[in-house]
């Protein structure tokens, strides 16, 4: 589906390819996914570097925004790595295969697998995840953020009646995880290592580094499935 493709791409961190090609996306988006458009029109009007800047600012500051889906249900627990172990092999039997960088539940990731799904089950793999995709767009749209608009785009696309504003109520109460202070607390007792083992590089690839960068951060709670996205 052109839709979670096209959702996919934007959540990437942008890149020289994209803005090559940026005309002829926004002319696809105005004919075929006309919801993406006033986002795609103002994210790719802007200079590379400074949307690489913004991107980086929004997914990679703090974990409340993370586009690792496991993040926001499991944390760092045992239950994330077989969760994680489910998704490969549900991408493997989809004849899609990663390399020992991309871990599997990483959205862009997520949604391209979706789109090689037949239209219902596409829809409802977006809706199996609605509750966190609310989650991380109602921080988003906290921080005045217009990434929001993708996230409430695929809940839409999907028929979830969740929408970043279903959770306005819980992030507000939530501690903000992308301060100085909250950074700093991460990083000040962090390890360094200065000996490269290559031989290692695909088990302490990013995987390996986020549970470092993140494991002692206040981690926002997860949105209540019980609440019935009323919150």
């Amino acid at each position: 589906m052109l839709m979670l493709k096209v959702v996919a791409l934007l959540l990437e961190y942008p890149d020289k390819a994209l803005w090559q090609e940026k005309d002829e996306l926004n002319a696809l988006v105005a004919q075929q996914t006309p919801m993406l458009q006033p986002f795609v029109t103002r994210w790719l009007s802007g200079e590379l570097l400074d949307r690489q800047s913004e991107w980086c600012e929004t997914f990679d500051r703090g974990c409340a925004t993370s586009l690792l889906l496991f993040e926001h249900v499991h944390g760092e627990s045992r239950d994330r790595g077989q969760a994680m172990v489910d998704l490969l092999a549900q991408y493997e039997q989809a004849g899609l295969l990663l390399d020992c960088r991309e871990l599997p539940d990483y959205l862009p990731l997520y949604l391209e697998y979706l789109s090689q799904q037949p239209e219902a089950a596409a829809r409802q793999g977006v809706q199996d995840v609605a509750p966190i995709l609310a989650l991380i767009g109602g921080r988003l749209q906290q921080r005045a953020s217009a990434f929001s608009q993708l996230f409430d785009s695929l809940l839409i696309w999907a028929g979830s009646p969740l929408r970043s504003s279903s959770v306005a109520g819980q992030v507000s109460k939530e501690p903000r995880d992308d301060t100085r202070q909250a950074l700093d607390a991460v990083w000040e007792e962090a390890q360094i290592k200065f000996i490269d083992d290559r031989a290692q590089a695909c088990d302490a690839s990013l995987e390996k580094a986020h549970q470092q960068r993140f494991q002692q951060q206040p981690i926002p709670q997860y949105l209540d499935l019980s609440a019935g996205g009323s919150k």
